[in-house]
């Protein structure tokens, strides 16, 4: 294999024992000599290779040196191979002064002095393998440069991304912290009305009525905590690869009417009623609490944003799978919120005056677990058309679920 650095040298004579001759001077180890008997021949050679030297005679007949020379000159390709001439004709010719000005670099007169012609030869071949270094570091440097560019647009991602997570951190702890003092401040102002009804003696008015409503009030209040905290440990689970996917036989009909039913109550404080349809009979293999999950979180949000309308679910079977929607005909989505409300953190409905609440993890849920059931998950709304949330799943998950059971 040739090195990288091996000079070729091109050497044109018509007379084969002057180039013979001028073969056996020049040869070394890691240079290529190439012959040619014409100029014809010669232009052939230059075309196919990069020279580092081109010996040329002068006298040869058809084209001479100095017309071999005029047509490498105005070629890009050979325009910057070194020329030497070599001639026998005397120095009375005047031959170098044409030489020189066709471009040569040097003119040589037979006989041949060896020992010159192997200077000037070496001369030639460092410059020629000097250059060739300097433009591998030139490349070399390029190249670490785009290498140190792209390190740098990197780091420059990295920080924004540290950045960001920072500021979602804050973010995070905020809502957190806003989230579960609405339910501790109602929980707190109901001890403390309680506590000063006790101290008056006011007995009486813990009739069984008063405390069926403070029983719900306050069991309303811990499940909204019981929600938040559950959510945060979700998310945990998720980033971490560890949360459980258990699949058994689920019968997905009596599934959404349980949770349909255990909703009721809360419909009924939204000003909503919900809707099932699902009449037929379809049972697949998942994780029925992690299936339960995804329902009750699409009709929770429902039931946030719904308005007061009507909400309806129907369930739509499937070849190999099902489908089910979650209709509500609340205040809609717009298309940009609808590419970020599957993020964490995120909220369908971020605009003035919202007051809904919510850590805007419901759905970022919703979407991984029903991902680690090998389905999907897509809205379709408008603005003040309401919303239908779209989950189709198959009927046997994945063999290895998206999210690793622990």
């Amino acid at each position: 294999m040739r090195h990288p650095d091996t000079a070729k040298i091109l050497i044109v004579d018509d007379l084969p024992d002057n180039l013979l001759a001028l073969n056996a001077l020049i040869r070394l180890d890691g240079r290529d000599i190439h012959q040619a008997s014409s100029g014809e021949a010669a232009l052939d050679l230059l075309l196919q290779h990069e020279f580092a030297l081109a010996i040329l005679d002068v006298q040869m007949p058809g084209m001479n040196g100095f017309e071999l020379a005029e047509l490498m000159r105005s070629t890009e390709k050979t325009r910057h191979i070194p020329i030497v001439f070599v001639t026998a004709a005397g120095k009375e010719s005047n031959y170098a002064f044409k030489g020189y000005e066709t471009g040569a670099v040097d003119f040589l007169y037979k006989p041949l002095d060896s020992e010159a012609v192997k200077s000037k030869v070496n001369v030639f071949v460092e410059l020629y393998q000097q250059r060739n270094e300097t433009r591998r570091q030139v490349q070399a440097l390029e190249k670490s440069r785009q290498a140190q560019e792209v390190l740098l647009q990197e780091l420059q991602a990295t920080q924004a991304e540290l950045q960001k997570a920072v500021q979602m951190r804050d973010d995070f702890m905020s809502m957190v912290a806003h989230e579960l003092r609405t339910p501790l401040n109602t929980l707190f102002l109901e001890a403390q009305l309680r506590k000063m009804q006790l101290e008056r003696g006011n007995i009486a008015i813990f009739d069984t009525a008063y405390l069926q409503k403070m029983v719900a009030r306050d069991t309303l209040q811990v499940k909204n905590m019981v929600r938040l905290i559950d959510d945060m440990l979700d998310v945990t689970r998720l980033r971490n690869s560890r949360l459980s996917i258990r699949p058994s036989n689920v019968n997905l009909p009596a599934l959404l009417e349980r949770v349909v039913g255990n909703l009721a109550n809360q419909a009924a404080l939204a000003g909503c009623a919900i809707t099932l349809h699902a009449d037929q009979q379809v049972t697949g293999f998942w994780d029925e609490f992690r299936i339960e999950q995804v329902v009750i979180n699409l009709l929770t949000n429902a039931l946030r944003y719904g308005k007061g309308q009507p909400v309806a679910v129907r369930m739509t079977p499937l070849d190999q799978g099902v489908r089910i929607d979650v209709r509500d005909g609340g205040c809609g989505i717009s298309q940009a919120d609808q590419q970020r409300i599957f993020g964490q953190f995120e909220r369908a409905a971020a605009r003035e005056g919202d007051e809904t609440g919510g850590l805007g993890l419901g759905l970022y849920i919703t979407h991984q677990l029903v991902q680690a059931h090998g389905g999907s998950i897509a809205v379709e709304s408008q603005p003040g058309e309401g919303s239908v949330f779209t989950v189709r799943l198959p009927l046997q998950p994945p063999v290895e679920p998206a999210i690793a059971g622990d």
